[in-house]
């Protein structure tokens, strides 16, 4: 997002903002931790951003704690600059702030709440041997990045620091933590981190599963039970804490910020991503796609057998979603368009860098169906969709193709999902689940109908786009928080948080009014992303091939 990327100021947003109204949501986001502060009816009236990018040290992806406080306070004095100048008002007080961020992976924190270990991100895929063990012990598939395959992991691995473990958590739990002093997890970033058992009224950690890792001769000389590791579980509404002046401080070093705000439950991006497009009933399910992607859909019934490609989590309610993830989707492609701008400025050319994205995608529209016979594979990272280890950006075509500008963006579109194509075939061809339509966010669906279209063809389903496709994770953020405060305020039906709650409030209040543009698949497009995916998996030896060959 960018200060410009805001709905048309209501009349009395400045007035709102002075009274302290407004709802913040904050997403610390793989190549971003962008800032979202929205109205009651999740109108957005600034927003705010940090860029930052992960690093690879000790053979481990990982973003440094240092940055991870200094790009927080970066963000909201972006956001606040962005206040001053649209409003001339202060960013002093708030009715409600919420924190969300990528998903997985492993923060270990001593009993004093201090690291024991670097950050280590859901980009990390040496856990295989302990997701394996775990994968089997509870009958079902568990992810190679989940928190519970790194804390295995390490155990493992003999690593020092693990009898020294006090507690584990998520990006967005740790800065939650920070923030309130409270060491709790919405369920759905919950989910990413051991099983949820949906079977009582309350999700939680499934017991039997906590019994069944504890049982583990691996973990029979550490001195700690897992259960008490994990942080508390809520589901979306609940009261989460609330700001202490620490966490302001920590959050705006200036000290305009007040403290004793109300908080929502931290969420991992998949959640806000389900917010953010109010995909949260049976049948429906969202793409969010960015450096990396996630395919959700919830579930009107019980998988038939658990399946390597497919994860199980939740909605930020609690209700089971099965999830197709995807370490690679717009990172490559962001490469690519990098290099077309600098060709541009090679020729003279000061070409608006949103323009430019723009006329590049409609040429990729133009493009062939099935891109000519040129592929693309997007990896920088290992793919475990595709069984690919370690990833290598590859552009390759046949001795036939049709090399074109148009096919060439084409191939990098197809690219772009290409993953995750494979993993919703599973889903939706050998398990049969139902999905009627699927919603789609993220920067990459900017271009009108052009990205939203290649998805359609390539899911055989309907893709829906709404107004606020573009404004992604925070955004989604903003709105669990402003829920929040409506419960807390008693603006809600008595039922509570609740799964029912949530859908009226994002059906009556935040989507009633939006424009949705729905785009079918049709008959040409499907049938070329079939056949360019036919001929992405036959090249998948060469893409396993690059990365064992080139360092």
């Amino acid at each position: 997002m960018t200060h410009d990327d805001v709905t048309a100021p209501r009349p009395d947003a400045a007035d709102l903002i002075s009274r302290g109204r407004a709802h913040l949501g904050i997403e610390l986001g793989s190549t971003r931790i962008k800032a979202a502060l929205v109205d009651d009816a999740g109108a957005v009236l600034a927003t705010g951003s940090f860029a930052w990018e992960n690093t690879l040290a000790d053979d481990s992806w990982t973003y440094p704690m240092d940055e991870v406080w200094e790009g927080l306070a970066a963000c909201f004095a972006d956001l606040a600059d962005a206040v001053r100048t649209r409003f001339d008002v202060p960013l002093t007080r708030l009715a409600s702030l919420g924190v969300s961020a990528m998903m997985h992976g492993y923060i270990a924190l001593d009993a004093d709440g201090e690291l024991l270990a670097p950050f280590r991100t859901w980009r990390n895929t040496y856990t295989s041997d302990a997701a394996s063990l775990l994968s089997e012990t509870f009958g079902q598939n568990i992810p190679l990045r989940w928190s519970v395959s790194h804390l295995l992991h390490a155990v493992l691995g003999g690593e020092e620091h693990v009898g020294r473990i006090a507690a584990i958590t998520t990006l967005s739990g740790l800065v939650h933590r920070r923030l309130t002093g409270r060491s709790v997890l919405g369920v759905g970033d919950a989910s990413g981190m051991f099983p949820i058992s949906s079977a009582s009224d309350a999700p939680d950690y499934d017991h039997e599963l906590l019994e069944r890792f504890a049982a583990l001769d691996a973990v029979a000389d550490v001195p700690w039970d897992l259960a008490d590791l994990l942080p508390e579980v809520l589901v979306a509404g609940q009261d989460a804490g609330t700001l202490t002046e620490e966490g302001a401080r920590l959050l705006d070093p200036s000290g305009t910020l007040e403290a004793g705000v109300l908080t929502a439950p931290p969420e991992g991006d998949a959640g806000t991503g389900m917010v953010a497009t109010q995909a949260i009933a049976p049948r429906t399910g969202n793409v969010s796609a960015g450096t990396s992607a996630f395919a959700m859909v919830v579930l009107e019934r019980p998988l038939a057998t658990p399946r390597e490609e497919i994860d199980m989590v939740t909605t930020p309610s609690g209700d089971p979603v099965a999830m197709i993830h995807t370490n690679n989707c717009t990172g490559d492609l962001d490469q690519w368009l990098g290099v077309f701008a600098q060709f541009a400025q090679l020729l003279g050319q000061d070409v608006d860098t949103e323009d430019l994205y723009a006329r590049l995608f409609e040429a990729g529209a133009a493009g062939d169906a099935d891109a000519g016979g040129v592929l693309s594979f997007n990896y920088l990272s290992g793919e475990h969709q595709t069984g690919v280890a370690s990833g290598r950006p590859l552009l390759v075509r046949t001795q036939q193709a049709s090399f074109t500008l148009e096919n060439l963006m084409r191939a990098q579109l197809h690219g772009a999902f290409g993953a995750l194509a494979a993993g919703m075939e599973v889903l939706l061809e050998e398990e049969k689940v139902g999905l009627d339509v699927m919603y789609a966010h993220g920067g990459i669906f900017r271009t009108k109908g052009v990205a939203q279209q290649v998805l359609a063809d390539a899911l055989r389903t309907p893709v829906a786009l709404g107004a606020s496709a573009g404004e992604g994770g925070a955004w989604g953020m903003a709105l669990l928080a402003a829920h929040t405060a409506q419960l807390a305020e008693g603006k809600a039906a008595s039922d509570g948080a609740t799964t029912e709650a949530l859908r009226r409030f994002l059906a009556d209040e935040v989507f009633a009014s939006q424009e949705v543009t729905t785009l079918e698949p049709t008959d040409a497009g499907a049938q070329g992303y079939a056949d360019w995916l036919r001929g992405y998996r036959a090249a998948l030896p060469v893409e396993r091939l690059a990365g064992e060959s080139i360092d």
